[in-house]
């Protein structure tokens, strides 16, 4: 594809989002989602008795307008809601959708979480970035590219909500889609980045919308000949089993994961699953994954840096493989640590390359280092010596 092909691509879909706008008329909640933009906050928070306050470079800060009453949150906050959304929020106390506003002509999407709390309704809602940055915009390990270039298998990325996950898998997608003629499928919930087809064919499926769900829709998956499948997150036993399997018949399979690292993933993947099939959901995960990412974003100092990801990364080496198999996990941090030649690095070797780049300052790395002795002689150039892990 060309590059005048790929921008004129690109104007069609403004043309389109920019009609259906159009077509909805403004609603007065859409005023702060502004600000949110132009302030380039990441996160908007709306609860009774305060104004709305938006997370800008990781700092919550009030916007400078009075509390929201009851009433006028009700008011804001109902008509974004669907139909179907509606149907969640009262059934379930809460509803996630994708939201998108108009800002000076352009259209920026918002993942957002409707909520009660304390029988009060409230709001949280993420920007999505229109934008899909590069490895090289997000400061990301070298070796991540590698795990983009596998025909089958499974790599997860692992954090909590706010992590940075969506963004670091969107960046590979994309670099893939820069590069090879694949089909690439995502199940969402609910889409994110919408991407710009380069040399591959991407289908966009969102949950609620598109499918009825992830189960339905990862059986759905294997039969509409994906090369790279994407499920938003892997949240139950069946949804994992149908990756899983997706991963085992050929494809490659991308996920992400609430978990704080990337040893701790496997006992986060197991507690999905009744411990009678614990074994053969370990030789599942040994066989067929390739790779687990798990991130933190943190506060960066360097100027025009918001925040930069400090990652852990475990690629499966013979020496994981078996450890995984074993029910060793204790030992997978050491493996991390002596796997460094094969594109493995703990969160204390992320710290330490940041701090070196002068991308995060000390107080930030100590702050979350899972082991501040190791950071401290990491800083000093002291090789922490390995026990024996096999």
């Amino acid at each position: 594809m060309s590059a005048s092909d790929d921008n004129g691509s690109d104007a069609q879909l403004d043309s389109i989002v920019g009609n259906l706008l159009k077509e909805r008329k403004d609603l007065e909640v859409d005023k702060i989602f502004r600000a949110l933009v132009k302030l380039e906050g990441s996160d908007l928070h709306m609860k009774v008795g305060r104004p709305p306050i938006v997370r800008v470079s990781g700092t919550l800060k009030p916007l400078n307008r009075p509390p929201i009453e009851n009433e006028e949150m009700v008011r804001l906050l109902v008509p974004m809601m669907d139909e179907r959304a509606r149907g969640i929020f009262e059934q379930e106390g809460g509803a996630d959708f994708a939201y998108v506003v108009n800002v000076d002509g352009v259209s920026w999407r918002f993942r957002v979480n409707m909520l009660k709390q304390l029988g009060k309704i409230g709001l949280v809602a993420r920007r999505v970035n229109n934008y899909i940055p590069p490895f090289q915009g997000l400061y990301l390990p070298p070796s991540i590219e590698t795990l983009c270039h596998y025909d089958q298998g499974m790599v997860l990325l692992a954090g909590v909500t706010g992590s940075g996950k969506s963004t670091t898998i969107g960046s590979m997608l994309n670099y893939i889609n820069s590069i090879y003629s694949k089909h690439i499928l995502t199940l969402e919930d609910p889409i994110e980045f919408v991407y710009t087809e380069d040399k591959c064919l991407i289908n966009q499926r969102e949950i609620g919308q598109d499918v009825k769900d992830f189960e339905i829709g990862m059986k759905h998956a294997v039969r509409e000949d994906p090369d790279i499948i994407l499920v938003g997150e892997l949240r139950d036993e069946e949804t994992f089993m149908t990756a899983i399997h997706a991963a085992e018949t050929g494809h490659l399979v991308f996920g992400t994961i609430h978990a704080s690292s990337a040893p701790t993933t496997i006992g986060r993947i197991l507690d999905l699953f009744p411990e009678e099939m614990h074994g053969a959901i370990r030789s599942a995960i040994a066989f067929n994954m390739k790779g687990i990412v798990a991130q933190k974003l943190l506060k960066s100092i360097k100027p025009g840096v918001g925040r930069v990801p400090t990652c852990e990364i475990m690629t499966f080496t013979p020496m994981v493989q078996k450890l995984i198999l074993e029910g060793q996990d204790s030992k997978l941090p050491d493996a991390i640590r002596i796997g460094e030649g094969e594109g493995m690095q703990d969160f204390t070797m992320s710290l330490k390359n940041l701090i070196d780049k002068e991308l995060i300052d000390r107080p930030t790395a100590f702050a979350v280092a899972p082991n501040k002795d190791a950071l401290k002689m990491a800083l000093k150039g002291i090789q922490v010596s390995q026990p024996g892990i096999i």
